[in-house]
């Protein structure tokens, strides 16, 4: 074997190596830093520690990184808020609270803060377009809370998926909008108001 394909072979045998998590990592510390705009896949391989051609073979351009990276860190978010409200006595009570919560730790995320601050074009598909992959995740929570709540009795009778579709429009309009909305109306009293929207409209 020579020196060129001898080297080649420990180059993919390191990309098998290398973990997601810390190409993920190195990609939220560049964004975080730089924005995602002025992010790119060789400053993600210089931080990350990694050869640029390990990182191409796992991640082609800094489009499917990011959506990656966004992916895994609003998921994360939105599983940890489902897992920590507190315990409530019908499952619609239950759905309200997660989403209320979520959409407080959302605004609050440093990686959501930057991409609004800085790069607030990126979200426009999402919003225009098409349902991106954390948008999805958090319907699949939503599914369960409001299939429960038919069951229990205390979620209203219809088709879950358009319930359930019509309560991400609304939360997702609170995450992109609640900060600058916050102008002559306390946060505060936006999520109060969130929490009787979504509770009156799941109601039976």
């Amino acid at each position: 074997m020579g020196r060129s394909a001898l080297a080649g072979s420990r180059d993919r045998g390191g990309a098998t190596r290398v973990p997601d998590d810390l190409l993920l990592d190195a990609a939220k510390s560049c964004v975080l830093n730089s924005g995602v705009r002025r992010t790119t896949l060789a400053e993600i391989a210089r931080t990350a520690k990694v050869s640029r051609m390990t990182l191409y073979r796992r991640f082609p351009d800094v489009h499917s990184i990011l959506a990656a990276l966004m992916t895994r860190e609003f998921g994360l978010l939105l599983h940890g808020v489902a897992a920590e409200v507190p315990h409530a006595a019908t499952a619609r009570e239950r759905l309200v609270r997660s989403a209320v919560a979520g959409v407080k730790a959302l605004v609050a995320d440093p990686l959501m803060r930057t991409v609004l601050d800085v790069d607030a074009e990126l979200v426009l598909p999402y919003v225009t377009q098409r349902l991106g992959a954390t948008q999805k995740l958090a319907e699949e929570v939503l599914r369960d809370l409001v299939v429960t709540g038919q069951e229990d009795g205390s979620v209203r009778i219809a088709e879950p998926a358009v319930q359930v579709r019509s309560v991400l429009l609304v939360v997702q309009s609170f995450v992109l909008s609640l900060r600058p909305a916050t102008a002559g109306v306390s946060e505060q009293a936006l999520l109060i108001e969130l929490r009787h929207i979504l509770d009156a409209a799941l109601a039976p």
